[in-house]
């Protein structure tokens, strides 16, 4: 996006470049990654980043200050996945933005989803130091937010995940984490923090405590831990967990698994729409179009809620029958990760086919046409811009870092771009000034 930059890295690409890109990451990482990482980062402007990441920031503590919210969002945690002593804030948060042409022609972004739920913080740090290698990026190009440099990133980091505790007592706990595509993440934050990565199936319970066995299997006490296991993957999956995760263990948890769900796609239709006389986005200073008019599916097909998608400019067809084709909207799981679920042109049939208790846990969403603002030696190319934020115990909410996702797809994730080049996980780097 900045024309220059853009215009310098393309000209300067060789294609053993990406060869040693992807070398760099396998050493630095201690194991090969699993998805695509794209040829080239991008360059936006400063001014861009920081107005994704103050709204990212402005919308999660409007939510937080919603008890109306919080309640309806707590009443949707699925059975047996309401965890106790749940923390006052989500440790980790992140917040997806697509690009568009707004009305005046000009790019702005919009508001994709959020989730507080850890992303790839480690790896991404990793990749950006990557590409700065690799590619001889000028110096005066930052990543990290807030005016973090990188060392205080790496410390913010450890905070949040360690906390006050002897790192040999705090875990990264994942289902099945070497077969996991995020395990480079894992790997390096092991190795740089010097925590363990436990399968979260092997955690043993003894009294109101949880251990793990480390690699000479002696039985350690956990104090704190990581979650990196995603509920929506154990429910899909059927995982019958070693301990109850609704009782109170003296643990402590950083990312409490409560917040997975508190912060999630479940916002989006609270956020965009009209409740009760009053729009909560209202009392926070980002733009009014910033987040996309959504709806829970059970309001969609008993008539409130399509009313309100056409009040906001949705265009929706006249009349339905089994074959309408709704192409103004997404069809979207509220819990599901790297796009499952999605369905692009739902129609009526598709919707109604979802058993009536269940369609309180999807929504619909308007579609919005991610302008292709990339220019590689393969064509125009999308970016999605992901905020990684952390809040450690006794900090604040802190923008540390972009993680970007390039595609030519109808979707950004990895999985959806396969057999292309200047494609999938990259990063931002912006002028200091």
């Amino acid at each position: 996006m900045i024309a220059d930059l853009r215009r310098q890295f393309n000209s300067h690409f060789h294609p053993a470049d990406y060869a040693t890109l992807l070398a760099q990451l396998e050493a630095d990482c201690g194991v090969r990654v699993g998805f695509r990482v794209a040829e080239t980062p991008i360059f936006v402007p400063r001014e861009l980043l920081e107005a994704m990441a103050n709204a990212g920031a402005q919308l999660t503590q409007t939510l937080l200050g919603d008890g109306e919210y919080l309640a309806a969002a707590r009443r949707a945690i699925p059975p047996g996945f309401c965890a106790a002593e749940e923390t006052a804030h989500p440790h980790f948060l992140t917040a997806d933005f697509s690009l568009i042409r707004d009305a005046r022609g000009q790019l702005a972004p919009r508001l994709v989803e959020m989730q507080a739920f850890p992303s790839v913080f480690a790896y991404q740090a990793v990749l950006c130091s990557a590409y700065r290698r690799v590619f001889a990026l000028d110096g005066s190009l930052c990543v990290f937010l807030s005016g973090l440099s990188e060392e205080d990133y790496w410390a913010l980091l450890k905070k949040t995940i360690v906390g006050n505790c002897d790192p040999e007592n705090v875990v990264l706990s994942e289902l099945d984490p070497e077969h996991q595509k995020t395990r480079p993440d894992f790997e390096v934050t092991a190795r740089r923090f010097g925590i363990a990565v436990v399968d979260i199936r092997s955690i043993e319970a003894d009294g109101n405590r949880l251990h793990y066995r480390g690699p000479s299997g002696r039985l350690t006490p956990i104090h704190r831990v990581y979650n990196r296991a995603i509920a929506d993957e154990l429910i899909a999956r059927e995982v019958r967990l070693p301990f109850d995760w609704t009782r109170s263990w003296n643990v402590e948890w950083a990312g409490h698994p409560n917040w997975y769900f508190l912060i999630s796609k479940f916002s989006i239709p609270w956020l965009s729409a009209t409740r009760h006389g009053r729009r909560p986005h209202r009392s926070t200073r980002v733009s009014p179009g910033l987040v996309p008019p959504a709806v829970f599916l059970d309001d969609f097909l008993r008539g409130p809620g399509r009313e309100e998608l056409a009040r906001a400019g949705v265009p929706l067809p006249a009349e339905t029958h089994p074959h309408t084709v709704f192409t103004g909207v997404l069809l979207k799981p509220l819990f599901s990760f790297a796009g499952k679920g999605i369905v692009f042109d739902p129609t009526q049939a598709q919707l109604e086919a979802i058993p009536p208790p269940r369609r309180r846990d999807f929504l619909l969403q308007q579609r919005m046409h991610f302008e292709p603002t990339i220019e590689t030696p393969c064509g125009s190319t999308q970016a999605e811009i992901r905020i990684l934020y952390l809040w450690p115990d006794g900090g604040h909410l802190t923008p540390a870092l972009a993680l970007v996702r390039l595609g030519r797809g109808k979707m950004m994730g990895v999985d959806h771009n396969r057999k292309q080049e200047f494609v999938g996980a990259s990063a931002a780097f912006f002028p200091i000034r």
